[in-house]
């Protein structure tokens, strides 16, 4: 056990050992990332360098890091080597952009395969495809609402997430109502009974249902956030892992955000001190 326990130390220490031992933990244990936008703020800041644990849902298929040239083949057919659990609803997600798979992204999943979803200005609804018993059973009756015969939720996660939230300046139903003009909107326009009429247009809702083995993404700051309602829900085999922890965080001033460091994600989404 000391030979081999030699042998290694001496292998890591050479400049291949160290390329390989790198590149392992890269493929398959861990990988930093940087925040690059304000989608996630207040939750996760522009900023924060963080650690992506890569083995949350699976092992992806890997990567060489910044060409972003898959090493090996896509063998299962879902872009992981592994199979593994698929996010949850609620989870902060690093995933590849749909539209262009060398970049990524990081959102929170708020919708499941089969799920439902309505967007009206400030208002996500969600029909959860467990159906009516288990959204009773789960939700208090003041954010359930009864529409076309199904139960829906809405705004589920705001109150379990706290840096989820809407920015009282921007009109984004607006706004997707142009992307739907454009043909960039991954959404369908819909006229919902219960729900209040949108002035001029014949229609006061987006709705969508989420793919088999799909996720839909949104990031917390909701109005400043391009996700899941501009270009769709993101399959399984792009789904890359889950934020671990803050390594290093500075602000717009290249000021330490010291009270961020060392902090995991699951732990500091939920503690109100951090928004």
């Amino acid at each position: 056990m000391k030979n081999l326990l030699n042998r290694f130390y001496h292998f890591s220490n050479s400049w291949t050992g160290t390329i390989i031992i790198v590149l392992f933990v890269i493929f398959f244990v861990a990988q930093a990332f940087v925040i690059p936008s304000g989608s996630m703020k207040r939750t996760l800041l522009i900023g924060d360098h963080l650690f992506v644990k890569k083995f949350s849902y699976g092992i992806a298929t890997p990567h060489l890091p910044w060409l972003e040239i898959p090493v090996l083949p896509d063998f299962n057919g879902n872009g992981h080597l592994i199979e593994g659990n698929r996010p949850k609803r609620g989870d902060i997600v690093v995933f590849r952009y749909p539209k262009d798979e060398k970049v990524h992204y990081v959102k929170r999943c708020v919708a499941t395969e089969n799920d439902e979803i309505l967007y009206q200005e400030k208002n996500l609804y969600i029909h959860f495809a467990e159906g009516n018993e288990y959204i009773k059973a789960t939700y208090p009756a003041e954010k359930v609402v009864s529409i076309a015969g199904k139960l829906w939720v809405n705004n589920p996660y705001m109150e379990q997430f706290h840096g989820i939230g809407y920015d009282e300046n921007v009109a984004l139903f607006e706004q997707m109502t142009l992307h739907l003009g454009a043909n960039q909107l991954a959404m369908k326009p819909a006229l919902v009974d219960e729900l209040p009429l949108v002035s001029g247009l014949p229609f006061n809702a987006f709705y969508t249902k989420v793919e088999k083995d799909h996720f839909f993404m949104m990031g917390d700051n909701r109005d400043h956030s391009n996700d899941s309602r501009f270009w769709g829900s993101v399959p399984y085999s792009l789904i890359v892992g889950k934020p671990w922890f803050i390594y290093f965080s500075w602000d717009d001033d290249y000021k330490i955000r010291w009270n961020r460091l060392g902090r995991f994600i699951d732990s500091m989404q939920h503690d109100e001190r951090f928004f």
